[in-house]
């Protein structure tokens, strides 16, 4: 697994105006309506080359690094989601995300806050992210899996697992022969 560790007060002035670019965009997004030449427009200038074909990912969007953001074809990421994606995010083909979700691939050094700590994120293929769910730095949840509502996803979540609660523990498989 990758790990990073980033130190926010070394940011060069060129990953700075990156940054400030990027905040625009979503500012922008943000208040565009949704499904229209505009709107989609700008997520293909947010996410570039890594925007997959019948994606739609639907405002408000907030989150940082989204050059970071890798999301496949025919994904579904519904409103108010949270993509801090400073380790890296993957979202493959056919994933269905829910309203309030929150894929945080950083987190802050517990001694110097300043420094973050990256791990990225995989949502392999199919998969399904209850609302309000949250999953944390260095976490795969598997394909075809299945995150239960608000479930706080600590550990991998294996192909088909079905993961639920805080912290989120697999309660059953599903039969993979139904796919």
């Amino acid at each position: 697994m990758d790990f990073e560790r980033v130190d926010m007060r070394e940011m060069t002035e060129e990953e700075m105006i990156k940054a400030g670019e990027m905040a625009e965009i979503v500012f922008k997004l943000n208040h565009t309506m949704p499904n229209t030449d505009e709107y989609n427009s700008l997520l293909k200038e947010l996410l570039g080359d890594n925007l997959g074909e019948n994606t739609q990912i639907m405002a408000p969007i907030a989150g940082a690094a989204f050059d970071r953001l890798k999301v496949g074809n025919n994904v579904f990421i519904n409103s108010n989601s949270l993509l801090m994606a400073r380790g890296g995010i993957t979202v493959e083909d056919d994933v269905m995300m829910a309203a309030n979700v929150q894929l945080l691939s950083n987190n802050h050094d517990e001694y110097d806050r300043q420094v973050l700590t990256c791990k990225p994120i995989h949502i392999k293929r199919g998969a399904w992210i209850g609302a309000g769910a949250s999953i944390l730095p260095g976490v795969t949840i598997g394909e075809y899996a299945i995150v239960g509502a608000g479930a706080i996803v600590t550990k991998d979540i294996g192909d088909y697992g079905v993961a639920v609660g805080i912290p989120a523990k697999v309660v059953k498989t599903l039969d993979k022969d139904k796919f």
